[in-house]
């Protein structure tokens, strides 16, 4: 499966899991939003302790290496939020959704190694920060009405932004070669 197909695979799980038609449906509350919150940083470790035993290029394994560390980083402070405040962060049917269809984009790229999964997992990581920073400006920060979870959501946006930037130079150079 090629990289494009991948993107609109990602995209799709974001999208099609409706992360705002979801928060209108839902009524987005704190807990929910912080669940939502932790579940896209967990699927991106998950998606990067994949890359580690899939990719060729050590330029790749180490954008996993990162996504790991700064993702399992968030997802800390997410919960050392909620137990701070006594909030118990809830299922809901975005993170269910995020969760099948990041299942599906594992699948595919699971059938993928060296070059091709590299590519392919770059091309997802472009499209899943582009998405996520996309939900966390537009919906999620919006709708948080606790000031400390808004405040952890908007402090995380810098790291998204950066790591948006070095999937997209990284994916470039990949395609390039």
């Amino acid at each position: 499966m090629n990289g494009r197909v991948q993107t609109l695979l990602f995209l799709g799980t974001l999208m099609g899991a409706g992360t705002t038609t979801a928060a209108a449906a839902q009524g987005l509350d704190d807990p929910t939003i912080a669940h939502i919150a932790v579940t896209a940083n967990h699927l991106d470790v998950v998606g990067a302790e994949q890359a580690l035993e899939r990719a060729a290029d050590p330029r790749v394994r180490a954008f996993a290496e990162t996504m790991i560390r700064d993702h399992n980083g968030v997802i800390e402070q997410a919960a050392a939020l909620a137990e701070r405040l006594g909030v118990t962060p809830m299922d809901n049917d975005t993170s269910r959704g995020l969760a099948s269809r990041a299942q599906e984009v594992r699948d595919a790229l699971g059938r993928l190694r060296g070059t091709a999964f590299d590519q392919a997992y770059m091309d997802n990581e472009v499209a899943f920060h582009e998405t996520v920073i996309g939900a966390v400006e537009s919906t999620l920060v919006p709708n948080a009405s606790n000031d400390e979870l808004k405040g952890l959501l908007q402090a995380v946006v810098p790291a998204l932004r950066a790591h948006l930037e070095h999937a997209r130079r990284l994916s470039a150079e990949l395609a390039s070669r």
